[in-house]
């Protein structure tokens, strides 16, 4: 089975094909960040319009990449939600005229399950053993789940807040940092800054929950830069000095990380599970790996991060888990529509 997979969901265009036989074969990403950076971020309108523009190229350069046409496919899948409305009526209305117009079965895939499944699609990587905890950590969302089976999925915790992501991004232009900020912060701190200089605090340090909060240590920020008389003035953030802004960075950035660590950590004890799997934009976070992978090294857990490129958001995770739900005889009506908001627990 050759499936055409779609993702609009937010401010990348994605197209990928995956075939049952072969594996992945083609996966195209074009991204947005350029047409945000001067906004400081996602701008829903200008992002669905972008999609708008990129759709058809961008599909037609993965059915190209695969060395395919479109009348070999045998499904269209497209994620429906979560994500921004007008984004995701883009590539869900477009994928639903292609099943139409070439007479196949069509698919609608949640954002996360498409989060949660991608690394069975990196052929370098051991794929995670059921069951397994999963920890999804990017720009909208945060979320650990119990990963039973495919299509078995149990929350476990969830931001109450902002995502990790978007606490990263928020920090980095508070510290006048190009966008995205979370990236900025990862390549500023790489190499330098102190981790230790500045306590900033963990929401829901607590363990009697699994849940995260990050609108907290945001505010500290917030607060600790108004102190130092760094509170931006008319869009302008006032120039910090180098090795301030580096241990400011460093030291919010531990925190999240931090954060992330001790809820999976609470997760995996709980459950008696070894295999967690970590996905999403802030799965590449430098910090995050190497701290894991440190984790793994002493307590004897498996950690799994997908390949970097299907971390962020992809078409070839929507194409993997379309095709899972196409072969077990799964299909949604052309009616479909899409959704902002809609827990994973609930398809």
């Amino acid at each position: 089975m050759i499936v055409l997979g779609i993702e609009s969901s937010c401010d990348e265009t994605a197209a990928a094909v995956y075939d049952t036989s072969k594996g992945l074969l083609a996966s195209v990403v074009r991204s947005q960040i350029a047409d945000h950076a001067p906004y400081g971020g996602v701008i829903p309108e200008l992002a669905a319009r972008k999609h708008l523009e990129a759709i058809i190229p961008v599909t037609r350069e993965a059915i190209q990449q695969a060395g395919l046409s479109l009348a070999e496919t045998d499904g269209i899948a497209a994620t429906y939600t979560p994500g921004l409305i007008g984004a995701l009526l883009v590539g869900l209305s477009f994928a639903k005229a292609l099943a139409w117009s070439l007479h196949c079965p069509f698919i609608g895939v949640h954002h996360l399950e498409g989060h949660l499944l991608s690394p069975f699609l990196d052929t370098a990587v051991t794929a995670p053993s059921f069951p397994f905890i999963a920890l999804i950590v990017s720009g909208g969302h945060t979320s650990l789940y119990k990963v039973s089976d495919f299509g078995n999925y149990h929350l476990l915790g969830k931001t109450v807040d902002d995502a990790a992501g978007e606490a990263l991004d928020k920090a980095g232009k508070l510290l006048g940092l190009p966008y995205p900020g979370g990236m900025a912060i990862d390549t500023l701190t790489r190499e330098a800054g102190n981790r230790n200089a500045y306590d900033f605090p963990i929401g829901l340090n607590q363990r009697d929950n699994l849940n995260f909060s990050f609108s907290g240590l945001k505010t500290s920020l917030v607060y600790r830069l108004k102190k130092m008389g760094l509170v931006p003035r008319s869009g302008m953030v006032p120039p910090i000095d180098p090795p301030l802004l580096q241990d400011l960075a460093a030291s919010y950035q531990e925190a999240v990380v931090s954060a992330l660590i001790r809820k999976a950590s609470f997760a995996l004890q709980e459950t008696g599970l070894a295999d967690l799997v970590v996905t999403g934009g802030v799965a590449s976070n430098h910090r995050l790996r190497e701290r894991l992978v440190k984790k793994a090294e002493k307590e004897g857990v498996r950690i799994i991060f997908p390949d970097k490129a299907y971390c962020t958001d992809n078409a070839a995770m929507i194409a993997f888990a379309g095709t899972l739900r196409l072969k077990a005889g799964q299909r949604h009506d052309l009616s479909l529509n899409a959704v902002s908001r809609l827990p994973l627990e609930s398809i």
